[in-house]
């Protein structure tokens, strides 16, 4: 039987997270729908396990509460209780944030970039603009070296568009970082020299 159709019409994100598809794939819940999440390409896991294991060290070496956590749920503020998102990578600095399975207090969040999945992923993004928390996105290119960063400015407004990086250093202001961009390409197929 498919997993959808036990699932009411539109489901709270209390009776999403009591749900039980039983068919060992990731879901998310989208405007009450559940949306069953792709399984990652070899580029994006491996995209993904570097820029954690950047941030994290970062995070690590900086000192003070920020902690980075990889497919954490979170939940935009818009249609919060019919939303849950899951996205690659988030940044908290709250103590205890996630200890009950939700990161309610992200600074950063990011996301990586496939061309199956684009117009999800950029779904994703603006709905996570409206968590008041957050105060950078990074969106990274897994076709070929980039990365689009948002970043929240001091009056509280989002920019109209992302800032695109394609060579040099990625900079996240919210948590300052800074490494050569081809730092989170380093294990895979697209590092520079490969």
């Amino acid at each position: 039987m498919n997993a959808l159709a036990k699932v009411p019409v539109r489901l709270t994100m209390a009776e999403f997270l009591a749900w039980e598809p039983g068919d060992g794939r990731k879901w998310e819940l989208v405007d009450g729908e559940p949306r069953a999440m792709a399984p990652a390409q070899a580029i994006h896991s491996l995209l993904q396990a570097e820029l954690a294991r950047l941030i994290g060290n970062h995070l690590l070496e900086q000192g003070g509460p920020c902690r980075a956590a990889t497919e954490a749920a979170i939940v935009p503020r818009v249609q919060a209780n019919h939303n849950l998102r899951v996205p690659d990578l988030v940044v908290t600095c709250t103590p205890g944030d996630g200890d009950d399975g939700l990161i309610s207090a992200p600074v950063l969040i990011a996301e990586i970039l496939s061309p199956s999945n684009q117009a999800q992923t950029w779904s994703n993004v603006w709905a996570y603009t409206s968590i008041p928390s957050v105060q950078e996105i990074l969106v990274l290119h897994s076709v070929g070296i980039g990365a689009e960063v948002l970043c929240r400015g001091p009056d509280g407004a989002w920019p109209a568009d992302t800032s695109k990086v394609k060579a040099g250093d990625l900079v996240l202001e919210s948590i300052r970082f800074r490494a050569p961009l081809a730092d989170v390409y380093r294990t895979t197929r697209l590092r520079p020299g490969a």
